[in-house]
């Protein structure tokens, strides 16, 4: 699986995993990426950057629940 493909797929876990949050992606390059949690007032709520090696498997997991963590706080 390419590059873009895995981010796509990271995406669109982020996406489901923070629902109804939108997971707004920005300053995707160098195989890199940032999401922005919004909530439905439009307020950011977290904002994250990822690189290779973070946005597949168990780290992307490790991810989803630290953020999770962050945002019940």
């Amino acid at each position: 699986m390419n590059t873009q493909q895995q981010i796509q797929d990271a995406v669109s876990t982020l996406s489901r995993a923070f629902a109804p949050y939108q997971c707004r992606i920005q300053a995707a390059r160098k195989g890199s990426f940032s999401f922005t949690l919004v909530n439905q007032a439009g307020i950011a709520q977290h904002s994250q950057r990822l690189y290779p090696g973070q946005y597949s498997g168990p780290h992307l997991q490790q991810v989803i629940e630290r953020t999770r963590q962050v945002l019940k706080a």
